[in-house]
């Protein structure tokens, strides 16, 4: 009989453990920064937030800010989870992701939608790692595959525009390495610089008059401002090729573009390895996106009496 009592009590014993256990598991806060608002990003954060309430359910919360495209702010949100002691930092665009770095050296953090982490950062001899408390996602499309595209659709132009914003770093960074492959096609390449916002249409109404068709990389400032461009380029009769679907969807003809959210998603996916199972960040590979799509856009190839290849996808 006590040998029977002594096993239900430690059976009590073990249930209430593993009770108090379940009861004690780790809930997770998370602070979110993200540029500016379009909907590149808008999916990137999206897919984020999906993949880690798939994996944790309600044990995560999220603290989304946005910085309206402001260095700025980005300081502050920065400055503002650090203060809060976040268990992780997500941020979404490079601008993001530097201040980030400039705030914490501490706190786990991981980038998406940035191009090039290598350039963001300020490394050198770039091996796929940081060896800093940070990792993430690339979103930089094959950028060949971009040059292809590009001398698929208008084999028969002479000359292209680099349109981008000279605040943002991962847009000179991709204008760089497009405007070399371009060449090699034998096209004559000039970068056209923009500020911001206020002499965005200037700028693209002298590449227009100095151009054949226009080359817009992922370029965050772009993608907000794409009817801003398509006011310009549409009455003069020139064709955008960009470097995302919404940039595209706003004023471009054709993009070889990924899928943002599932961009945030695998960003999502590494954050649970980190959260849960420890995983180093600092040696966490970053990781890029797993395919790229050739994408048109219908409205704006039908305005411009552009025909695209079979292989081509309607965007949506």
């Amino acid at each position: 009989m006590k040998k029977v009592l002594s096993l239900v009590i430690a059976l009590c014993l073990c249930l209430g453990c593993l009770s108090f256990a379940a009861s004690e598991e780790k809930t997770y806060t998370i602070g979110v920064l993200q540029l500016i608002q379009h909907v590149a990003l808008d999916a990137a954060t999206q897919g984020f937030q999906d993949a880690l309430v798939e994996k944790l359910g309600d044990r995560v919360t999220f603290d989304v800010q946005n910085a309206s495209g402001e260095a700025v702010n980005c300081a502050t949100i920065a400055n503002d989870f650090v203060s809060a002691n976040v268990d992780l930092i997500m941020a979404n665009a490079t601008p993001a992701l530097q201040a980030v770095a400039a705030a914490t050296a501490d706190i786990p953090i991981l980038g998406t939608s940035v191009t090039d982490y290598a350039t963001a950062l300020d490394i050198d001899n770039w091996e796929g790692t940081t060896g800093l408390n940070i990792s993430g996602t690339c979103d930089l499309a094959p950028m060949q595959g971009q040059a292809d595209l590009l001398h698929e659709l208008f084999p028969d132009a002479k000359k292209v525009a680099l349109l981008y914003c000279s605040a943002e770093p991962n847009s000179l960074y991709q204008i760089n390495v497009i405007g070399e492959l371009l060449a090699a096609y034998d096209y004559e390449c000039t970068p056209y610089a923009f500020a911001d916002s206020n002499d965005l249409a200037s700028v693209v109404q002298l590449a227009c008059d100095n151009a054949d068709v226009l080359y817009v990389p992922t370029d965050n400032t772009a993608a907000s401002y794409t009817e801003t461009i398509a006011n310009v380029t549409v009455p003069a009769g020139k064709p955008v090729v960009a470097g995302e679907e919404g940039i595209c969807k706003g004023c471009g003809v054709a993009t070889l573009s990924i899928s943002y959210y599932d961009l945030g998603y695998a960003t999502g996916l590494m954050a649970y390895e980190v959260l849960e199972n420890g995983a180093d960040v600092s040696t966490m590979p970053v990781q890029t996106a797993p395919q790229a799509v050739k994408e048109y856009n219908a409205e704006m190839v039908e305005i411009l009496g552009i025909t695209v290849p079979e292989d081509y996808v309607a965007i949506q």
